[in-house]
């Protein structure tokens, strides 16, 4: 597969990322109470089509499915292709993380003075893909306080049928399903907490440009993808630009501190080559 063509407005693409996008209060407002927003108009076509075109282009070379057929596969495995850490992989791909658009709507979201890249990672889901479970993100990383945003970033539009995300409504206020795996397990336990404690499940479609926040604590699904299409989806995993490592709970949470914390110790803040910050108002 060959590289992504440069457009000839590559510097206007690159202003767009950087470029400012006002939060009203009452967006605020709703994601704190919520766990999550989905905000309009993020990203033109022709940024989503160069940015996009690389994040493809790297995730399809990785591919760690390529080869195994769907049937073949676990649930999780069958519910998308999982490139981590991308921004490391293509110079692209790293501007389109960097993005200092992204980063300052996680920012002020949170109401914190900067964030830390936690880690990128592209979810592409197949053609006949399979659901994701209910689950939270948090319950993989040490971290010591609530204070991280995903940024879910669609490099299309994304119809029903295509497994937009699911959220669960003020879920993140809740202490459900913050020690399980993503898995079938989770996905029932967490399902059946969710309807017997009334919590409303908010799946809608995503329009081109369209991109969701959600907190670390926010459950969340998505449903297959019973389309034709491959859903590309880059995303963005933002910390609080002071978050300390935190004493591992489980396996995965001390997996990560390894990955990604390097010789940072328990209680300092993660300062390393793999968390830069991407937006401080002290700079």
């Amino acid at each position: 597969m060959t590289a992504t063509t440069t457009p000839k407005n590559v510097a206007d693409l690159r202003a767009e990322l950087d470029r400012y996008y006002p939060l009203t209060p009452d967006q605020i407002r709703r994601f704190r109470e919520d766990g999550f927003i989905k905000l309009k108009g993020i990203f033109s076509r022709p940024a989503l089509d160069y940015y996009g075109g690389e994040v493809t282009r790297v995730t399809m070379e990785i591919n760690p499915q390529r080869g195994v057929p769907l049937e073949k596969r676990s649930t999780y495995d069958k519910a998308f292709i999982q490139v981590g850490n991308i921004w490391e992989k293509n110079a692209v791909v790293r501007e389109f993380s960097f993005s200092k658009r992204l980063a300052r709507i996680a920012a002020e979201l949170m109401g914190t003075t900067g964030v830390r890249m936690w880690h990128d990672q592209a979810l592409y889901k197949e053609a006949g893909g399979g659901f994701t479970p209910w689950h939270a993100d948090q319950q993989y990383w040490p971290m010591a306080s609530g204070l991280s945003v995903t940024a879910w970033v669609p490099l299309q539009a994304v119809p029903a049928e295509m497994g937009p995300m699911c959220f669960g409504r003020g879920s993140h206020l809740k202490n459900i399903g913050r020690d399980l795996e993503i898995s079938d397990t989770s996905e029932k336990l967490i399902r059946d907490a969710v309807r017997e404690q009334g919590i409303i499940e908010s799946a809608e479609p995503y329009e081109e440009g369209e991109v969701s926040f959600h907190t670390g604590w926010t459950l969340h699904r998505a449903g297959p993808n019973t389309t034709d299409r491959i859903r590309r989806v880059h995303t963005v995993i933002y910390m609080d630009e002071d978050m300390r490592v935190a004493q591992p709970k489980n396996t995965n949470q001390e997996s990560d501190r390894k990955e990604f914390c390097g010789d940072t110790k328990v209680g300092e803040i993660m300062t390393g080559p793999k968390t830069p910050v991407l937006y401080s108002t002290r700079s």
